[in-house]
Parts: structure tokens; sequence; C-alpha cells
């Protein structure tokens, strides 16, 4: 329902949104799950507007831009050099503080509409059209902040699509580690990324952005769903579900999920599940 007060993107009416699930999930449980795909059904569930031909258009898009990137130019830093003189430098994809404040940012379609974005959906962006390309190309999930490399250790090429694609010297990705958390850099922070923990973060980025918006807590309600259905996922959400009902006046669903929470944690935290269960309890008072 669309909320007049309320900015859009607005979500898809109930059958659609329910098709949008069904096939998140089954995509989120695939032998090699589609990371652009995975993107774009969580667009459409924001953003109604999103349709089949929407999402298709936004996968050629990509098809194209990694059809104007050159055929095989060397080794992994050429391959990053190559994609960031398109992305960054010829097309202007990049980020600024002010995208953190737009949930669009989150949204792979707008973000290849508006070249602009947070640092994970623009690293969406470099990796899949990259990956068309045939680069050895992945991401890696720094603390705090998205980027994506080229090639393999020793080789490893960093560079930040948020930046434009500039690329990282070490001492840079140390900075961007230790202006997010204080720590040192450690070998485990530059893994690859599994498609599903960049879908994972994104789904969080969208929780946060939605609960500094109380009057959004339909986004928030949206992004805890589909974290619901990736197949491994924090049982805390549950809880998290429980409230955003409560709080969107659906009393009798909410206490449900709070009671279905009380009962996962109740054999390791008691006392949790008792505080959980009165919470319930408060909950189906409020229909009196």
């Amino acid at each position: 329902m669309r909320h007049p007060r309320l900015p859009p993107p607005y979500p898809p009416p109930p059958e659609r949104s329910a098709e949008l699930r069904r096939r998140f999930g089954e995509e989120a449980r695939s032998e090699r799950p589609d990371l652009s795909a995975l993107c774009l059904l969580i667009g459409a569930e924001a953003d109604g507007s999103l349709d089949e031909a929407g999402i298709d258009a936004a996968q050629v898009e990509l098809d194209a831009l990694a059809g104007r990137l050159p055929f095989r130019p060397g080794g992994p830093r050429a391959w990053a050099e190559a994609v960031c003189g398109l992305l960054g430098e010829r097309l202007g994809f990049h980020g600024t503080p002010a995208d953190y404040q737009r949930l669009e940012s989150s949204l792979l379609h707008e973000v290849l509409r508006r070249r602009r974005g947070l640092p994970i959906l623009l690293s969406v962006v470099w990796l899949e059209a990259a990956r068309r390309a045939g680069a050895p190309v992945y991401g890696v999930a720094l603390p705090g902040h998205f980027v994506v490399g080229f090639g393999p250790e020793p080789d490893q090429v960093l560079v930040d699509p948020f930046d434009g694609g500039r690329v990282l010297t070490g001492a840079d990705a140390e900075l961007l580690v230790a202006g997010a958390t204080g720590a040192p850099l450690e070998p485990s922070m530059l893994v690859p990324a599994e498609p599903l923990e960049v879908v994972q973060r994104i789904l969080n980025n969208i929780r946060a952005w939605a609960a500094a918006r109380p009057e959004r807590s339909d986004v928030a309600l949206r992004a805890v769903e589909l974290s619901l259905l990736l197949p491994s996922h924090p049982a805390r959400l549950r809880y998290e579900r429980g409230q955003l009902l409560v709080q969107r006046g659906e009393f009798v669903a909410g206490a449900a999920e709070l009671d279905a929470y009380a009962h996962l944690i109740e054999v390791v935290d008691e006392p949790a599940a008792l505080r959980v269960r009165r919470q319930a309890e408060t909950a189906r008072a409020m229909l009196n």
C-alpha cells in the first residue's frame, strides 16, 4: 500500500512480491547463485516500478558494459585499469557521502541508471561487467567498506569503485580497515566474498537505512524477510521480524514470531527467551 506522505520507491503488490520472493529463494539455494539476479530481485521487491522488462534491461546493460571492455588486456593490474578506465573514468560510476542517505544507492537497477551508489553496489557493477568479460575478479568484504579484487595472491590488485575505481595500495587498504574498525588489516579480510555474503551485506545495508527512518518499517520488514530466505542467516532475524510486525500493528503475527524466536534460543539462553515471551504477551495485549 502506498503511503501518501512517503516518497517512492513503493513496493510491488502482494502477488508480485510473492513471486519475487519465490524466485529469490530458489536462486539463493541454487548450486551457483547469480549475484546480479539476486540483486535485481531485491530491487524489484523494494521498487514496484521495476518490472520484468526492467530486470531484463539491467542484465542487458551489464552485458553491454562487458562488451566495451578490451579482450584479455593482460594480468590483474591490466584488467583493473581497463575496468576502471571504462566504468570509473569514461562512464563516471562513483559514490559520495550523500549516497548513503538514499535507498536507491542499494538497488542495482538504480545504480546502473544513476551511476551512483554505495560501495558494495558499485562493486557489483564492477564484478558483473568484468566477470562477463572474463576477468579474474571477485568482491572483497573489508570491514566497513566493500572493494573489488583482481587476480590471486600474491598478484592481487584491489580497486575502490566508490572512489571511481582507484587502485589501492596495501597502505590504502590498511587505512580503510583502520578507519572502520581501528584494527589492523588481516590477510583473512582479503579473501573473495561469496555471492550470498554480498547479498546478505546488501540487505543489512537496507535494514540499516530503514532503521534510521521508522516511517519506512515496510522497507526494513521486506529486507528482513528476504534475508530469512537465504540458506544461512542469523536466528536473531526472527526476533527483528517480530518486532517490526508489532511496530506495524500486526500484533498477532508479531507475537507468534517472537514466540518462535524464544523457542529457538531457550536452550542456550533461558532468561532471554523469557524476556522475549513477555514481549510477545505485551504485543497480544495491544489487541484489547
